[in-house]
């Protein structure tokens, strides 16, 4: 018998009522809480935070202090189980991975979401209790490989994200997506100091385009 979708936990929910997950990269963290700041102002509600950027976890640490508790706020680029535990201890309420690691997911402390790029990983990553499942780098497959999937998987909760752009968002979502992950198409420079004017113009976009798939 085919398994079905269990009920999302209050952080994946509110990942999926956001529609996007901002990602923040940058070589330093620096800009982070102004970007943050924008995009919460604009409607984007939960963001990612790399644990590549320097400075992040320190970022991560402040950002919760900063939002409010409608934003959720996770850590991506998580690789190992000390970083899991930084991310977690800083205030990360969700861990994400560009790779499948099913000891990861069994004794994270909050919801992780791993990066599968076939249905076998994806289907690996539901079976292993991952509550979303991050199909990476989604650009070179495209919506319709993930309306493909859905057909014979449909219980598994799908974020495409890498090489996503704002144009892309109802596309992704009309193929069954529950949210996605956007990088530098969504926080262009303003991670290194750029625009914060562009940024929210941007994050205005892009929310508008969730809302017209959803509608």
């Amino acid at each position: 018998m085919t398994d079905v979708s269990v009920p999302l936990d209050a952080v994946s929910a509110a990942v999926v009522e956001s529609g996007i997950v901002a990602i923040l990269r940058a070589p330093t963290a620096d800009y982070f809480a102004a970007v943050a700041e924008v995009l919460a102002e604009n409607g984007i509600t939960a963001l990612e935070v790399t644990l590549t950027s320097r400075g992040a976890v320190e970022a991560l640490a402040g950002l919760r202090r900063q939002l409010p508790s409608s934003v959720a706020i996770g850590a991506g680029t998580v690789l190992t189980p000390e970083d899991a535990k930084a991310a977690v201890d800083a205030g990360a309420e969700f861990l994400v991975s560009p790779v499948l690691d099913r000891g990861l997911i069994a004794t994270s402390a909050v919801p992780f979401y791993p990066g599968t790029s076939t249905p076998t990983e994806m289907y690996a990553a539901h079976q292993a209790g991952a509550p979303l499942v991050k199909l990476f780098p989604a650009a070179g497959l495209g919506p319709e490989f993930l309306r493909n999937v859905r057909g014979p998987l449909p219980q598994i909760n799908v974020m495409p994200t890498g090489g996503i752009k704002i144009e892309d968002i109802a596309d992704w979502l009309f193929a069954g997506a529950r949210s996605v992950g956007l990088g530098g198409p969504l926080v262009g420079d303003a991670v290194v100091g750029g625009s914060l004017t562009a940024l929210a113009a941007r994050a205005r976009h892009a929310v508008s385009a969730v809302a017209f798939a959803r509608s």
